[in-house]
């Protein structure tokens, strides 16, 4: 009868212990847990430009900054939208348990020098490059010149 009692104590014991290291346990979540939704390139009526749109979370306990932009498709630069006048960014960031969202009429994404024209149906990939981050790779898919999201963007 003395073994099954030891083993019963052991067993609550290696328990109790699992229980230590529980996310209750006081430590930090430092690092930017970074995922896209939503993400989408009306069809261009230009031949040569095009904006994206997308919205980046940020799950983890450190600001992230999206820092750049780079595609097969052509130059890309991501843009801000302030007072309602357009201009260049060169970083934008992406909040702890927060997000970033890239829209119509905000900050976005603005493709420059496309190397063809993307048709609805296709699929523009995008790398999208943070400081102290890896980068994040993203497929968008092109809409109507007249999409907008129900929700989200």
């Amino acid at each position: 009868m003395r073994g099954p009692v030891l083993c019963a104590a052991v067993l609550t014991g290696a328990l109790a212990l699992t229980g230590c290291g529980s996310e209750d346990s006081g430590a930090k979540d430092t690092g930017a847990r970074l995922s896209v939704s939503g993400a989408y390139m009306p069809q261009p009526v230009s031949d040569s430009m095009a904006a994206g749109f997308l919205t980046i979370a940020n799950d983890g306990g450190t600001e992230a900054e999206l820092t750049s932009v780079t595609s097969d498709a052509g130059e890309v630069t991501v843009h801000e939208t302030v007072d309602g006048v357009m201009r260049r960014a060169d970083r934008l960031p992406v909040p702890a348990h927060g997000r970033l969202v890239l829209r119509s009429g905000g900050n976005h994404l603005m493709f420059d020098k496309l190397k063809r024209r993307p048709k609805q149906g296709e699929t523009v990939s995008v790398e999208l490059h943070f400081a102290g981050s890896d980068p994040v790779t993203v497929a968008m898919p092109v809409k109507p010149a007249t999409y907008r999201p129900t929700a989200g963007n």
